[in-house]
Order: C-alpha cells, then structure tokens, then sequence
C-alpha cells in the first residue's frame, strides 16, 4: 500500500472508528479476567448447592467464610469489573467526550457537524452505557443464582386437570 493510501485510510479509521484500526489497543487481559473470574466465582455457588444438603445447620465459621466470599465476589462483579472497562476505554480506546459517534457510513453526524442528526453523541456515554449492561448482566446472574439457591431440592409438583371454569376435577369414587 502506498502512504497516500495509508494516509487515506488513517484519516477515515480516526474520522468513522472510535478505534484506530492501524493502532489497535488489543484486548484488555484485566477487564476479561476480572469478567471472567466474577462469573465463575458467581456460578461456583451451583456445584456447592448441589453438594450441601438441604436445612443443613451452618456454624458461624462457615457464615463468615462465605459472607467473606459473597463480599468478595460481588466487589470484584460490581467494583473491578466496571472499573477495568472504564480503564479501558479511556485509556486503551481513548473514548472521551472528544470523540463524537458518526456511525458507519456517517450516519449518526450530529447538525453541529453538518449531519442530520439533533443528538450529539459522545463515545464517552457509549462506554457509560456498557458499564450499566456490565451492572445489569451482574444483577440479573446474582438473581439466577439466589432463584437457583432457594428452589433446589424442590419437585415439581404434579397439577391436577382442570374444568373450563377453573376448578379441578376430581373423579368420585
């Protein structure tokens, strides 16, 4: 490629992307293990649930371990994880109120640069926005996790037919 051509494309991947493609910062190893290691600390809870019997009597050690490990778990989820995106994208992705979303093509140019669009967007309210789906996700797996904890053990149970009124029927004997 020759450098007017480089050029060419160096000045639309900073005018389109929020990332310059030819400089590309990589992938963030602390955000993804600090995502990863949330997750599978969160969903370590099924394994023990299934292997602890039901109504089973805890000691106070055990109350402060897994207190301990509740804490931790949801200050790595809730703390480190948001965090190391943050990290990420203001320092790795440079996504800060300079940074003005286009869209492909130019699509989402806002009128005060000569676009369509009444909205200016900064990148810095996208990188907002995935650090609330990243507080969403979290909440929504805790939620599964205590729905999953509380249920275990149960059958389900067997319902019993029902007349187009509503009210079961039952044969006599």
């Amino acid at each position: 490629m020759t450098a007017i051509g480089v050029a060419v494309v160096d000045v639309l991947a900073v005018d389109v992307l929020a990332v310059d493609v030819l400089k590309w910062p990589g992938v963030n190893m602390a955000f993804l293990a600090s995502l990863l290691a949330s997750t599978l600390l969160t969903l370590a809870a099924i394994p023990y649930g299934k292997r602890r019997p039901i109504g089973t009597p805890v000691s106070w050690g055990e109350a402060m371990l897994g207190a301990t490990y509740a804490f931790g778990t949801l200050f790595l989820a809730f703390g480190v994880v948001p965090h190391q995106w943050i990290d990420h994208a203001d320092k790795n992705l440079e996504w800060d109120r300079t940074r003005i979303v286009h869209g492909p093509g130019g699509i989402l140019k806002p009128q005060s640069l000569g676009g369509w669009n009444p909205i200016t967007l900064q990148y810095e309210a996208i990188r907002d926005i995935v650090v609330v789906v990243i507080h969403v996700y979290f909440f929504g797996l805790l939620i599964f996790i205590w729905m999953w904890w509380q249920k275990r053990g149960q059958t389900p149970t067997t319902a019993i037919e029902t007349s187009t009124y509503g009210r079961p029927l039952v044969k006599k004997a």
